[in-house]
């Protein structure tokens, strides 16, 4: 195990400069998780048409909820001042997900 923090590890895996700005970026990473987690349940009530969760209702919500967690993300990291670290991260993530379903050459 080596003796480089967890904080050390990301702020070295995302390139940011200070601890500061990792916690703010953490804590954007937090309020996006938790709005996701307020709505779900009315949402999944929404897309269901009852207050009974479907096997049907389920896959939507994960199919609206992507995107919708990824404007939050960024939404968020704009009022936090962290937009550009948020855009960056959403590029390198569509990118990454992109790459899943290109055909190997």
């Amino acid at each position: 195990m080596s003796n480089i923090s967890w904080i050390q590890r990301l702020k070295n895996r995302w390139n940011v400069p200070n601890t500061f700005q990792l916690v703010t970026i953490l804590v954007v990473f937090t309020c996006t998780g938790f709005s996701v987690l307020l709505i779900k349940r009315p949402l999944l009530s929404w897309l269901s048409g009852s207050d009974e969760q479907s096997t049907l209702g389920t896959i939507l919500y994960y199919i609206f909820i992507l995107p919708f967690y990824n404007i939050l993300l960024l939404a968020y990291g704009f009022v936090f001042g962290q937009f550009h670290f948020f855009w960056q991260f959403e590029k390198r993530f569509f990118k990454r997900m992109a790459s899943k379903f290109k055909k190997p050459k």
